[in-house]
């Protein structure tokens, strides 16, 4: 018998859910950074073998929106709520559990299985960890509780076993050579965003949004053409850098990246254009691909 389904995983801010996501599929689908709010959208990755495919879901981290970027990527969280036949919540030994007690209603009424998975357990001691899941036991009384350390790997494979007899029987949900729901396109915009929020400080990494123009690909080579969108004039002159130099960075390092990601050679064209106040147009954001349902 054939077993699949949806296992999503959600969570507040910098908790790990992006390492843990590329840990459990075993490649680097989600752009993880130290900083909050990286992930932006609903991104999908599918392990596949012979009897089984677990099709898993990165969401971004759960917050109040204040824009309406920040309204779409809380839904792409709830949606995350919607057709999970095993649930992950991650939190990890720094935050409070009560951080955000709306969203934790709603898992508490779920009827899937939920894993309470809690991160950075290496930054905590024996004591303090069990006060922790007890805590977490009164709030999720239904929830399996696997403490873990992704950056250490430490009980990341104990995660797959338990969600692999979690599993409910059922034929494949995608194509079994399929790695992700996301075009090739997609993965050129986070890498870029990704370089973006690593060299960059402040409010930058958050106005910015990345557009693919051009995308030919041949046997041996791709060549692209992309444009980063900032809000202001000043903004795009802090991107550019003196002399060029900050996107001549960005540029290289994505290029080296990319070059990784899709195992050919690359050339890669990067322009800077202002687009005033896209976080807040809805009309901007479903042309850069979020879901904003009224």
């Amino acid at each position: 018998m054939h077993k699949a389904g949806f296992v999503n995983i959600v969570g507040n801010p910098n908790v790990g859910k992006s390492s843990l996501m590329n840990q459990l599929v075993g490649e680097r689908i989600s752009i993880a950074t130290f900083k909050a709010q990286t992930t932006r959208h609903r991104i999908m990755g599918i392990v596949n073998t012979d009897e089984m495919q677990i099709v898993f879901s990165d969401t971004p981290g759960v917050l109040k929106p204040n824009y309406k970027l920040q309204e779409s990527m809380l839904q792409f969280s709830e949606s995350a709520l919607q057709d999970a036949d095993v649930l992950l919540y991650m939190t990890d030994v720094i935050e409070k559990p009560d951080k955000n007690e709306e969203f934790l209603a709603k898992v508490q009424k779920m009827r899937c299985p939920v894993l309470l998975l809690i991160n950075k357990i290496d930054l905590s001691n024996q004591k303090d960890l069990e006060a922790l899941v007890e805590k977490w036991h009164e709030l999720l009384p239904n929830a399996e509780i696997i403490p873990l350390s992704v950056t250490n790997r430490f009980n990341v494979d104990a995660v797959l076993k338990r969600i692999k007899e979690l599993l409910p029987d059922s034929p494949p949900y995608f194509g079994k050579d399929q790695l992700t729901d996301k075009p090739a396109r997609f993965f050129v915009t986070e890498i870029i965003r990704e370089k973006i929020l690593l060299y960059y400080d402040k409010e930058i990494p958050y106005s910015v949004e990345v557009s693919v123009e051009q995308f030919k690909e041949t046997p041996k080579n791709i060549h692209i053409n992309t444009v980063i969108y900032v809000e202001r004039e000043s903004q795009k002159g802090i991107i550019i850098g003196a002399q060029g130099k900050a996107l001549k960075k960005v540029s290289t390092e994505a290029r080296k990246s990319l070059e990784k990601f899709f195992g050919k050679s690359i050339y890669l064209e990067v322009f800077v254009k202002v687009d005033k106040d896209w976080r807040n147009s809805t009309k901007e954001l479903k042309n850069f691909g979020y879901d904003l349902s009224d």
